[in-house]
């Protein structure tokens, strides 16, 4: 039986930003704005884009169902592939291990007991075959979430498109690639920001000149979210870091309407349903009026932010864990009234496990209940208009825009998290958090609020360390039959490239992995020239 433990009185009602939110809204809390529909609103489609992207909206074309899948070999995560492209999916999306996503090679003495435990284990050419194996390339839409190791992870795409028979100039997808957000929020890195920095921006150059389709960097807000950030951090950490990239872009001598509308977003969709909607809404018109104004980009196309969303991860929890489905969906469906382009809807079971083929089944199902039954795709963005929700994206927006300015001041982005600004603010707002939690100020259903005794116990997927086994046998093998003498002249040429800002290392890169170099090779090589980053622990 469920007990209610007592919450302490609310004596001001806010958002989990901490905007005080009034009992009701009328007229006048927009007038006294100056809010008028043409520089606030526009219809959707067009500028400031506030409304959405597209003029028909999910009457044009569905979010992109892209639900996230990694784990065991590559066999492993090609057959779930398969299942969800079956169920349904439109995109795929690819989570890596651990040993991955710091450039290890499954071999490593770093990589023990980690080989296809949180994602796949993708280290070699080979490995990326077998992947994708029997899935067309020019067909799908492929998205990989690494940051460290992804001019590695893209040189392997290519690699294997080639084999395929595929060009660079045919593939679509999106490489996450946004090391900024891993100095503030998910801390896996191999060597200090200003190396990845270079790197990215070799990236950026090599994209815009041979892959036109492929989203180079999507800016990533999810894991500054996940790290315990408002809403409002991390829409203007976000930002400020697509500002980053941008002039990255810019500093490197490219056109900023040749790359900015290959830039994609990624953000976390929360519990706070009506402030989740209202983040998104902002977050597009902060986006077109920097490009337009601060970037003097005149393509239309420049000025979109085109985004990808995921459900609050952090927000699963493992009591009532059939809760989970809930809050899913109440996620999900604030991020399409928000107007996101593509959804991951996490699976219930999370909390305990990488999720079963069940529990990934109904997460994609979720959403298709949304796009089919729920009737929330027929009118692009309904909450036009609303005092409530205008005053509330106005409110949002403003409230990003002080950090955005004072992140200016300080000289930029990569200045600001050097100096451990972000980091701090984020480790502020999550200690403040958890006390709401523990004083009964922020109810958790499960948690601190209508607790039970009883356990649900549901399944959960196990892996052995039967694929660790596998990925180590390969990785020795594949090392024995390859020419020895072509690997190292590849490394050579990386050390060289590394060393000389003017050489752009993935044409490089590309080279060494149909050689058979591995990415724990690559990565060995950054760890080499660029040193090794150590944490600094701002508080």
């Amino acid at each position: 039986m469920a007990t209610e433990k007592k919450s302490a009185p609310n004596s001001e009602y806010t958002t989990m930003s901490g905007i005080p939110l009034k009992g009701f809204y009328g007229p006048a809390d927009l007038e006294e704005r100056g809010w008028t529909y043409e520089d606030q609103l526009a219809d959707p489609g067009a500028y400031p884009y506030t409304r959405g992207p597209h003029k028909s909206m999910y009457r044009g074309k569905l979010w992109t169902m892209r639900m996230f899948a990694g784990f065991g070999t590559p066999e492993d995560t090609n057959k779930r592939f398969k299942f969800l492209l079956e169920a349904g999916q439109t995109g795929l999306s690819t989570a890596f291990d651990m040993p991955t996503l710091m450039g290890y090679d499954p071999d490593h003495e770093h990589s023990l007991g980690e080989v296809g435990r949180e994602g796949v284990s993708v280290a070699s050419i080979e490995d990326m075959e077998r992947l994708f194996g029997d899935i067309p390339l020019e067909k799908v839409s492929t998205s990989m979430t690494i940051n460290a190791p992804a001019p590695v992870l893209l040189a392997l795409y290519v690699a294997v498109a080639e084999r395929q028979g595929v060009g660079p100039e045919q593939l679509r997808g999106t490489l996450q690639n946004d090391m900024l957000k891993e100095f503030i929020a998910q801390k896996e890195w191999i060597s200090p920001l200003r190396a990845h920095m270079r790197i990215t921006r070799d990236m950026l150059v090599y994209c815009t000149k041979n892959m036109p389709k492929w989203n180079t960097i999507s800016i990533s807000g999810y894991h500054i979210r996940e790290a315990g950030a408002t809403a409002i951090q991390e829409l203007a950490f976000t930002l400020a870091d697509g500002i980053g990239y941008v002039q990255a872009g810019v500093d490197a001598g490219l056109d900023v309407d040749d790359f900015a509308p290959r830039l994609s977003f990624f953000f976390d969709v929360h519990n706070d349903f009506f402030e989740e909607i209202a983040k998104f809404r902002a977050a597009r018109r902060i986006w077109a009026r920097t490009m337009k104004e601060r970037f003097g980009a005149k393509n239309p196309k420049s000025w979109l932010l085109r985004t990808h969303a995921q459900t609050a991860g952090v927000s699963l929890m493992a009591p009532q864990p059939l809760n989970n489905v809930v809050r899913t969906t109440m996620q999900g469906l604030a991020a399409v009234l928000g107007g996101t382009q593509s959804l991951h809807t996490n699976s219930y079971d999370e909390t305990y496990a990488l999720p079963t083929e069940e529990a990934a089944g109904l997460a994609l199902r979720t959403q298709q209940l949304i796009a089919e039954e729920s009737g929330v795709t027929a009118v692009a963005d309904p909450w036009a208009g609303s005092y409530f929700m205008e005053t509330l994206t106005d409110q949002t927006e403003q409230e990003a825009m002080k950090y955005i300015n004072k992140i200016d001041k300080m000289g930029g982005i990569v200045k600001a998290v050097e100096e451990g600004y972000p980091q701090r603010e984020i480790a502020r707002s999550a200690y403040d958090f958890q006390r709401a939690v523990d004083r009964g100020e922020r109810s958790i259903v499960g948690i601190n609020k209508y607790v039970t005794e009883e356990t649900t116990k549901i399944p959960t997927l196990k892996i052995d360390h039967t694929p660790e086994k596998e990925q180590v046998t390969r990785i020795k093998d594949l090392r024995a039959r390859r020419d020895q003498g072509k690997v190292d002249s590849h490394l050579d040429a990386l050390r060289k490239a590394c060393s000389d800002e003017s050489i752009n290392i993935m044409p490089i890169m590309i080279g060494a992995v149909k050689d058979c170099v591995t990415l724990g090779e690559i990565c060995d090589v950054f760890r080499e020239v660029f040193g090794v980053h150590t944490d600094p622990a701002y508080l």
